[in-house]
């Protein structure tokens, strides 16, 4: 039977599902375009008046500067600006500067708009030469430079923060060029007093505002219900669909509901006797296969990551075999043992030596890779490995964790599962929870702890 008779079958499966004929009738889940906007523009403001000056102060920092020019923006710009305001426009600098608890953090905009009344917008004198020809030429850019070096002379502050880093790519946004310029017109005094403070982008990107926590956990909530979906008779017909055929409809779903994805959802293929891995080839899904997902969408400027794992039944079986259900909790213990050792004020590089010590003495072989989630998928803070960094990840795993973060918890266990002949088969798992002020790490919503079924 040829390849194309398949799709068809698949394409005509899916379209006669009772899930996919509701598409449309819920295909606004948080509202409208305007509606999400105003509910970001709200966490911006407490965001820029409650968890910047609290930074700055911890920090010690009085002038944080951020230049950005138009699609080449700063990492932090994001967390910065409305959602209505797309890009730097041009040349936009943004200073911050904290006059005191009792004045606050003045926040003034070079170039750009006020964002909604956020900021107050300086502008000055346009400069102008004379070319080669004896014309009158704008120098474009510089007169927002000599209006930057006047506003920084004239507040006189005794540091001045720039977002310099090698270690770390959220506290690396200031470019050579925007620097080069910023020197020229600092002069050597004001220059003396510029310092890399790291943690002020990074801690900056990493908090979450309290209001954020109900529609990110109606966020979750919806991954969870794709992947029950997508996992599941209403999408796959085991020896017809392919891992391909589901990757796209995900893919299709998340867009039906008019939300983006930061990344192209996996599905990977775990089959007794070997694996058939995700790839150009993309396998047709099997009675017996465990499925493996991974996916993350984008709503109101925040991501998720979740990745969830499936069983398709044999014929006569009514269950998971018992090996496999032992594989995924030894795969929950570990989570456990995760965010027990997930403690604020550890780095994250304590955190995950503290935690693989317990994971061996529990007798789990699994590794640790979990990471903030929030703003970016892989997002701004302390770092708990990566899959080919067990031993320590340099700079970023010496950040502090935090209270009022998101994070993915992202690790694996591999366990042998007698019925596949000892077979090793890995759990690889990955669920949202916030570190919060209130006590030990939490879920968003809650985490795996059955197999989806395909029947």
């Amino acid at each position: 039977m040829s390849r194309s008779f398949f799709q068809v079958g698949v394409a005509m499966l899916i379209a006669a599902s009772p899930m996919a004929a509701q598409t449309n009738s819920y295909g606004r889940p948080f509202g409208t375009q305007r509606e999400q906007a105003s509910l970001q523009q709200q966490w911006l403001r407490e965001r820029l008046e409650t968890v910047l000056p609290m930074l700055m102060r911890e920090h010690n920092i009085e002038m944080w500067v951020v230049p950005v020019r138009e699609y080449n923006e700063d990492p932090v710009f994001r967390a910065l600006v409305s959602p209505t305001r797309f890009s730097a426009r041009r040349r936009t600098i943004y200073v911050f500067h904290d006059r005191g608890p009792d004045q606050g953090v003045e926040r003034l905009s070079l170039g750009g708009s006020s964002q909604g009344g956020l900021y107050e917008v300086v502008t000055g004198q346009r400069l102008t030469t004379t070319n080669p020809n004896g014309q009158q030429q704008e120098l474009w850019g510089y007169d927002q430079w000599k209006l930057f070096a006047d506003l920084v002379r004239e507040r006189n502050p005794r540091n001045i923060a720039v977002n310099i880093s090698r270690g770390h790519a959220f506290a690396d946004g200031l470019t050579a060029g925007e620097w080069e310029q910023m020197q020229e017109v600092l002069g050597q005094d004001l220059l003396r007093r510029v310092v890399r403070a790291n943690l002020l982008p990074i801690d900056y990107l990493s908090v979450r505002v309290p209001d954020m926590l109900p529609t990110y956990r109606k966020m979750t909530k919806l991954v969870h219900e794709i992947l029950a979906t997508a996992f599941s008779n209403e999408v796959i017909m085991p020896g017809v669909t392919t891992t391909e055929d589901v990757v796209w409809w995900i893919r299709q779903r998340i867009n039906d509901y008019g939300l983006g994805t930061w990344f192209q959802p996996g599905i990977e293929v775990l089959r007794q006797g070997g694996v058939a891995a995700e790839g150009p080839h993309s396998p047709v899904i099997q009675r017996g296969d465990v499925l493996h997902s991974d996916v993350g969408i984008i709503a109101f400027g925040l991501h998720t990551d979740t990745q969830h794992m499936g069983y398709v039944l044999r014929v006569g079986e009514t269950d998971v075999p018992e090996g496999l259900k032992q594989a995924l909790r030894n795969g929950n213990r570990l989570q456990d043992i995760a965010m027990e050792e997930m403690q604020v004020g550890r780095t994250g590089d304590e955190v995950l030596a503290a935690t693989l010590t317990r994971m061996r003495e529990a007798g789990i072989d699994g590794s640790v890779y979990s990471h903030p989630v929030g703003d970016h998928g892989h997002a701004s803070g302390a770092v708990i490995g990566l899959w080919d960094r067990q031993d320590g990840v340099p700079e970023r795993g010496d950040v502090p964790l935090r209270t009022n973060v998101y994070w993915s918890i992202e690790l694996q266990a591999t366990t042998p599962v007698p019925e596949w002949g000892g077979q090793r088969v890995s759990m690889g798992l990955e669920e949202e929870a916030e570190q919060t002020t209130e006590g030990p790490m939490r879920w968003i919503l809650k985490r795996q702890t059955e197999f989806h079924l395909v029947r």
